[in-house]
């Protein structure tokens, strides 16, 4: 495991060696669409619905960059990528940004030469088992067979997991999350284990649900967030303070619904009219237009409406904000300031 690692990182970084450092936002613009790396597929997260059309949590980041860049939610490529080719895809420039329930870690950021746009999601890694098995805690999974993604900080979680409970367990390596729900649901494995909310929102997808139990243990730290290449600041600037638009606009009472309003007659609250571009040039500073971050909200709400739509508690996902709360909620969501 340790060589197909070490393989990996040396291949990235190759790429990102080659490749040409032009400026991504000049791209873009001149392409009139953003190319956004996502998973094939994780339910409230980011996958076609019936029609075809990607929506989901991290979908929305996509989403509202393109309407920052473009003033089009819409003009948008969605790549799929999985846990082994997300990072060839963004170092090789096959996509401008990847919104793929990543984990920020030391190596990703700075042996891969990647940079990390901040983080959307808080998450940590958990287990999913049958509920038949009769299990209540991962410490019980002895001798168990797992199913893992590889390519993924899980991997190695789950070996620190078992050595340091002085406990065994057989991987069965998967690709794709769609392919572990498959090997799971077909016994090929005891356990699946991820990110908790994924988890989450692949029991929302079985047929019984409440057959499947997800075990208490989060057995780590998973900072989950967008990420571009390293040696692009401009568009890395972007990229980040369009993430941090939409988390400060749900600070501030700015909607889907009344930022129209608010733009069009700006109130007394000045750092809400910076961020909405009615005082101060903040869009000129990132080589956008002072509506960008107008546009971003505009596009699928501020930070806490795309929660709610697509893994809040009222969604199958049902996942509560815990951690993911605004920081005067008691979470970890906050925003640097706009001045």
């Amino acid at each position: 495991m340790k060589k197909s690692v070490l393989f990996g990182a040396l291949t990235v970084t190759g790429l990102v060696a080659g490749a040409a450092q032009a400026a991504t936002l000049d791209d873009v613009k001149e392409r009139g669409e953003l190319n956004c790396g996502v998973v094939t597929g994780l339910a409230g997260f980011g996958a076609p619905d019936a029609n075809g059309v990607w929506e989901g949590f991290d979908v929305a980041v996509c989403r509202a960059v393109a309407a920052a860049v473009l003033g089009d939610p819409t003009a948008v490529n969605f790549v799929p990528t999985t846990g082994q080719t997300r990072f060839t895809a963004l170092a090789s420039g096959e996509i401008d940004m990847l919104a793929r329930n990543t984990t920020w870690t030391f190596s990703r950021d700075t042996d891969l030469k990647f940079d990390f746009a901040g983080v959307n999601y808080y998450d940590g890694q958990g287990f999913i088992v049958p509920t038949a098995l009769g299990v209540s805690s991962a410490k019980d999974l002895d001798g168990a067979t797992v199913c893992i993604q590889t390519g993924t900080t899980t991997e190695l979680n789950l070996a620190d997991f078992f050595r340091n409970n002085n406990i065994s367990y057989e991987p069965v390596p998967v690709e794709t999350n769609a392919e572990a729900q498959q090997q799971y649901l077909a016994g090929a494995c005891d356990a699946y284990t991820t990110d908790a909310s994924g988890l989450a929102a692949t029991r929302a997808t079985f047929e019984n649900p409440g057959d499947h139990v997800i075990l208490p243990e989060i057995i780590s730290k998973e900072p989950l967030g967008p990420l571009v290449r390293h040696g692009d600041n401009e568009w890395g600037d972007i990229v980040r303070w369009t993430l941090n638009a939409l988390i400060a606009a749900e600070e501030f009472g700015v909607t889907s619904a009344n930022v129209g309003e608010l733009s069009a007659a700006p109130g007394t609250n000045p750092e809400v009219n910076r961020l909405l571009g009615t005082e101060g040039e903040l869009g000129a500073m990132i080589g956008l237009e002072n509506d960008w971050a107008k546009n971003a909200i505009a596009a699928g709400g501020n930070y806490g409406e795309i929660f709610e739509k697509n893994i809040g508690e009222n969604t199958p996902i049902g996942l509560a904000r815990g951690l993911n709360a605004q920081w005067t909620n008691g979470g970890l969501i906050y925003a640097p300031p706009f001045r």
